[in-house]
């Protein structure tokens, strides 16, 4: 018999003997995160181990940040939109869940591009109006010179290679079993990948260090942050390379909605799902947690699982928890069928406004960003990020015409800095574990996931622990522990 399939044999042994009394799990989250480690419990523990999995939304769907808005009758996707190549359990939900990838209309390569520095356009692309394939690769390469010429053939180089070595970095977390151990704090998770030093620099600290030209980093770089985290290059130098991958080639969306991930790893991982139940305390009794809801309702569990920011609501905790403080940065997003003034930006023709308008750090600028979503014959469908709400009267200078407007106010991410401080991934030293502390190195739904794939493991090799049984799978990893476990293809 295979070795590797012997000793995955041999651990679901061990575990299943480990676990002679099942486990009750209460989730709280229903997005992506929450779906994943309901998910990941499933996949790792033997059967009977886990009795049962409960999990309470505060709203009447499931998905959280994943989320999508109708306007003018289309479906359009309202909050986390695009998903990297190499981001390998988004894919293989994707596959799991028979849903079907596409490429999301605002991170066509295609796009032209314009940075607005409130006055005029510093940099801005040709248009690309042919169906052509010779004429849209003419434009492509004419712009890749434009580019070069601006910031730098050398600048431009650096930056990917950046970008490279921390894709490559965060791409361990994808090992097998038998060289990915268990982590039980995120700064254990982000040394054993190479990673965390990055998140004690600023991005825009980091850059100068690997040589970038300052234009580059001041207009494309900030371009960039400021439309994936509504940010300057003050963030994290981690989560301004995630910003930075998330710019590339090849990125994807699911067809209807990447939502459907987190419904669908819900609905095939045999839980109970409470939709419109908010939990609003959570008391840990000796050997298990209640948790007591909005509808007056009360639970019991004994292993409990937060997974949604606890920067914005208000859970009692008894005892009491202890985590840094952290605040949330809102995103704006207003979409609005109708067609953007040209005068707004000094041009004569709408055909002439770019097909994604970047800006630079500036109080000055009422947007981050505004990008085409689709257009008709007669106007478009526009998406519009801001630190502010864009009252009408703003929009009603950017937009000659304006037919339907929808407003959408995402506590997106953390508000990151340099250094990072972590939250814990264990709340109590007990069974409440929090899968958002991994946030604060970088924010999105693969690193949701990444972090959720680690606490479902932990769960698991701390109730072995606690049996008094060992399981070479499921090693707890520390800051200068050695690096064990079971190798198992994803």
């Amino acid at each position: 018999m295979n070795p590797q399939i012997t000793t995955l044999l041999l651990c679901a042994i061990l575990l299943s003997q480990s676990l002679a009394h099942s486990h009750t799990v209460c989730i709280i989250g229903g997005g992506i995160g929450g779906a994943s480690v309901a998910h990941f419990l499933r996949h790792y523990s033997p059967p009977g181990a886990i009795s049962q999995i409960t999990l309470f939304e505060r709203h009447g769907v499931v998905g959280g940040r994943l989320a999508t808005v109708t306007i003018a009758g289309e479906t359009f996707e309202a909050g986390g939109s695009i998903i990297h190549p190499k981001n390998y359990y988004a894919w293989n939900y994707t596959l799991l869940l028979g849903l079907r990838p596409e490429v999301p209309s605002d991170s066509d390569d295609s796009l032209s591009l314009g940075i607005w520095n409130g006055r005029e356009f510093v940099y801005k692309t040709l248009n690309c109006n042919s169906k052509l394939p010779i004429v849209q690769r003419l434009v492509s390469i004419a712009n890749s010179i434009i580019m070069a010429l601006r910031y730098g053939v050398v600048s431009l180089f650096r930056m990917n290679s950046f970008i490279e070595v921390t894709l490559n970095k965060f791409l361990r977390y994808y090992d097998g079993l038998e060289s990915r151990p268990v982590f039980e704090s995120v700064e254990a998770m982000l040394k054993w990948a190479g990673l965390f030093n990055l998140t004690t620099i600023t991005l825009g600290e980091k850059l100068e260090e690997v040589g970038l030209s300052p234009i580059l980093v001041e207009e494309l770089v900030t371009v960039i942050t400021r439309i994936n985290y509504g940010q300057s290059v003050n963030i994290s130098g981690l989560a301004g390379g995630v910003s930075l991958a998330g710019s590339g080639g090849g990125l994807w969306a699911v067809e209807g909605g990447n939502w459907q991930m987190a419904a669908g790893l819900i609905n095939r991982s045999d839980v109970e799902l409470h939709l419109n139940e908010e939990i609003e305390s959570v008391y840990y009794l000796g050997d298990a947690y209640e948790l007591n809801s909005t509808k007056g309702k009360s639970y019991n569990c004994q292993v409990t699982v937060v997974a949604t920011p606890l920067d914005e609501v208000n859970i009692l905790f008894n005892p009491a928890i202890s985590i840094p403080p952290r605040k949330l940065q809102h995103t704006h997003a207003t979409f609005v069928r109708g067609l953007l003034n040209p005068a707004y930006f000094g041009l004569d023709l709408v055909s002439d406004i770019p097909e994604l308008i970047g800006t630079i750090e500036s109080g000055d600028l009422p947007f981050t960003c505004i990008s085409v979503l689709k257009r008709h014959k007669k106007d478009a469908t526009y998406k519009i990020f801001s630190r502010q709400a864009m009252v009408d009267a703003l929009l009603d200078k950017l937009f000659s015409v304006r037919a339907e407007t929808v407003r959408i106010n995402w506590a997106a991410y953390p508000h990151y800095h340099a250094p990072e401080t972590y939250a814990p991934f264990i709340l109590d030293g007990k069974h409440l574990y929090y899968v958002n502390a991994f946030e604060n190195a970088a924010s999105t739904m693969e690193t949701s996931a990444v972090s959720a794939e680690n606490i479902a493991r932990l769960i698991l090799s701390r109730i072995v622990e606690e049996s008094e049984s060992t399981s070479p799978s499921l090693k707890i990893f520390s800051s200068d522990s050695s690096v064990s476990g079971l190798r198992s293809e994803l």
